[in-house]
């Protein structure tokens, strides 16, 4: 266990904000996790556990307990002729997770390489990209209910997955640490490829494999996002939008251009960058604070930017974006304060 007291959280937010923790506290076991959580002083302050920070915006300081995991691992649960379970810690990497299963020949989380973030966050905000998202692998999340200190094991079911959605992320149920996730994969993948960039790039390679497919992702988003190691960025800011087919076909009338995603229950999925980029913010500047010239979704730290400059830069996107188009932006990235 490591207790650290006015950490700086520089190595924790991907925005590269130089602000600080009030107490760091990181733990290696599940043992570690209980006698944290059941510390009468922890109970007192205001706590946050993060992963790597690559969804967080700090506005200030952090006045409270940051908490951070060690438990990593993965672990061959069971295999069978198609598929593998693996058990996996909370603080793997997650495109540590993702180069293993590829190297292993094992399927269904190849298109998700190179987003960054640890593996329990990841199960947490439901990532997706290219057409596949974690839940289609996921198997079960064990959690550590921080009022009860009781372990519980979640269903892929019980962890209610939805557009990056889950229990999980919800406020009003009670509070989780998710401590190993569980996955199934394939051993004969079935490659999911519809997504046209995807395929235009796998088009160059001799054959369609995974570990073809994997770089093929990583070419792409290296071409269209910042490396977040070299420029401070959250990736997507925002999510992409759901409005309604009577909202979108009036929208159609004066943008016969606007693309979209039929979606379900009468709904249609606009991509946020193009509405940003309609709005004039992409590759523009304001101060130290940036919307990337290649991704209109990232806004950056150009240098010395603080967390506060950060969100107002993304509320001045949202208002322009409801005022032209008449749809609420959501932020995916979470502010803390």
């Amino acid at each position: 266990m490591r207790i650290e007291e006015n950490y700086s959280l520089l190595a924790y937010n991907t925005f590269h904000l130089p602000v600080k923790a009030r107490w760091f506290m990181e733990y290696g076991n599940e043992e570690e996790l209980g006698r944290i959580v059941r510390d009468e002083y922890f109970q007192e302050c205001i706590s946050l556990h993060i992963g790597c920070g690559s969804n967080l915006l700090f506005i200030n300081d952090y006045r409270g307990i940051i908490l951070h995991s060690q438990i990593k691992g993965i672990q061959l649960m069971e295999e069978n002729e198609d598929t593998v379970l693996l058990r996996i810690g909370a603080a793997e990497i997650w495109d540590d997770v993702v180069a293993c299963a590829v190297s292993k020949g094992w399927g269904g989380i190849e298109n998700l390489s190179n987003i960054p973030g640890e593996a329990g966050a990841a199960a947490i905000q439901n990532i997706g990209a290219y057409g596949v998202e974690i839940k289609d692998v996921i198997e079960s999340v064990e959690a550590y209910n921080q009022l009860s200190f009781e372990k519980r094991t979640f269903t892929k079911e019980e962890c209610q997955y939805g557009y990056r959605y889950s229990f999980f992320k919800d406020e009003h149920n009670e509070p989780h640490i998710v401590t190993h996730i569980l996955i199934r994969l394939n051993k004969k993948p079935v490659y999911v490829l519809q997504y046209g960039k995807l395929k235009k790039t796998l088009a160059g390679y001799p054959a369609i494999t995974l570990a073809h497919i994997r770089e093929a992702v990583m070419a792409i988003r290296k071409e269209k996002l910042p490396d977040p190691g070299i420029i401070g960025n959250a990736g997507s800011f925002f999510t992409n939008p759901f409005i309604t087919e009577q909202h979108f076909n009036g929208l159609r009338v004066q943008y016969p251009g606007m693309p979209y995603y039929p979606a379900s229950d009468n709904q249609v999925k606009i991509p946020a960058a193009w509405l940003i980029e309609q709005c004039g913010f992409k590759g523009k500047s304001h101060g130290q604070v940036g919307v990337y010239p290649k991704h209109a979704l990232v806004i950056t730290n150009l240098g010395g930017a603080n967390g506060h400059e950060i969100a107002l830069v993304a509320e001045s996107i949202r208002s322009a974006v409801r005022e032209r188009f008449d749809i609420e932006l959501t932020p995916e990235v979470k502010y803390i304060d």
